[in-house]
């Protein structure tokens, strides 16, 4: 089987606007969480995200472009830039274009061209922009990076909600192994802070109005984010030849459906999903030192994934370091997965585990260690990274360090 490894990484959230950025508040614990400034605060009951600031699109793209791209494909190709660049590939050989696949993650595409052509159309009965179309499509960021880079392997988008960016990365990790690329530019990407979405949010009641409490007592719900995470993986062998600095091996994946419940979390198709990530690496779970949790903060989410980590791990669930930092970036849906293989990646190179940030009290419905509030050196060989999408949608990560 063909080994894959990553040789780029490259990230903006409201963490940062470079994947180095967003692992150093990552292992701070310093939270990105604030009052929303993109839609006005008194509409809203829960009126806290995680945003990106400070970014202006006009810095990235000339004048002729911008007006093509949503939000979600900025964050796309400026993640995809950074990771790129970092792992020294060149795309001028066309050979080599034509064997690297563009696989990307978002859950709703582009949702602020959306809101503001509804906006026009409904509220004030003007005309929608003429690229309303190609803004919002879900295949758009995909579309971009390959066109950035002449890029004419496969190029496509997952969409699976929270679990996109994982799906994304799952997907150009079996193309690879399997001989359909050599390379992949993958991840996630999502820009979803907008009313209409926040609003609906709102209403399944599962929106925390102070902030990101994961696994703890007094958790009230996710916080939103946004931002994107992007990854160049090669087959080892291609990496090698080239020199390239090898990030992590990128081992396996995992995935399974629940098949039973719309949004209601299940035990055992988390578990599942975490069982084949591990036999797909051909990982021990003694082997694991690191598993970065989806962690959304809901009532549900975190006692269902904790049981599902015991039910898997065992005894051995007591030893593993088990943190969300969905605490620091907020939950960014498609792009989720994405973000926290950052975390992952991170723990591997610099043997050191971003804290559970906000962490208050113990919740004895979830018993495992959390690493609440402080990071915590340790060694750190194998990590997992999991993603649990409405849907029942299961896609969990296997990364270790390179034999």
């Amino acid at each position: 089987m063909r080994k894959v490894v990553i040789t780029g990484m490259g990230a903006i959230s409201a963490l940062g606007h470079d994947a180095a950025a967003c692992w150093r508040e990552m292992l701070a614990g310093r939270s990105a969480i604030g009052p929303i400034r993109a839609v006005a605060g008194e509409l809203l009951r829960a009126p806290v995200a995680a945003e990106v600031s400070r970014f202006d699109p006009a810095a990235h793209f000339d004048s002729k472009r911008l007006p093509l791209l949503d939000r979600v494909s900025q964050f796309a190709v400026v993640a995809a830039r950074e990771a790129v660049a970092q792992s020294g590939i060149d795309f001028e050989q066309a050979d080599l274009r034509e064997r690297t696949a563009v696989i990307v993650g978002t859950g709703v595409g582009g949702e602020t061209s959306n809101d503001e052509a509804n906006r026009r159309m409904y509220r004030d009965n003007g005309r929608v922009h003429p690229f309303t179309i190609v803004r919002v499509m879900a295949n758009a960021p995909a579309c971009h990076i390959s066109i950035e880079y002449g890029l004419t392997g496969p190029a496509f988008a997952v969409v699976s909600a929270c679990a996109s960016s994982n799906h994304a990365l799952a997907q150009s990790l079996q193309m690879i192994r399997a001989g359909g690329a050599d390379v992949a530019v993958s991840g996630g990407t999502e820009a979803c802070i907008t009313l209409g979405l926040t609003r609906a949010w709102e209403a399944m009641r599962v929106l925390a109005d102070d902030t990101c409490r994961p696994f703890c007592l007094q958790r009230r719900g996710l916080v939103l984010g946004e931002g994107a995470a992007m990854f160049v993986l090669e087959e080892y062998e291609h990496a090698r030849r080239r020199g390239a600095t090898i990030l992590a091996e990128f081992a396996g994946a995992g995935m399974s459906s629940d098949a039973s419940d719309i949004v209601l979390p299940s035990q055992s198709g988390a578990a599942s999903a975490i069982r084949r990530a591990l036999a797909d690496a051909r990982l021990a779970p003694e082997a694991i030192g690191y598993i970065n949790a989806h962690g959304t903060a809901t009532p549900a989410n975190d006692p269902t994934e904790s049981r599902a980590i015991r039910e898997v791990f065992g005894a051995h669930a007591d030893a593993v370091a088990v943190s969300s930092t969905k605490a620091v970036h907020g939950h960014a849906l498609g792009a989720a997965g994405a973000l926290e293989l950052v975390a992952a990646i991170g723990a591997l190179n610099h043997q050191a585990v971003p804290p559970t940030a906000n962490f208050l009290d113990p919740d004895p419905e979830c018993d495992l260690d959390y690493v609440p509030n402080t990071a915590r050196e340790r060694r750190v060989d194998a990590v997992l990274s999991n993603s649990f999408a409405f849907g029942g949608l299961n896609a969990v990560l296997a990364l270790s360090r390179l034999a």
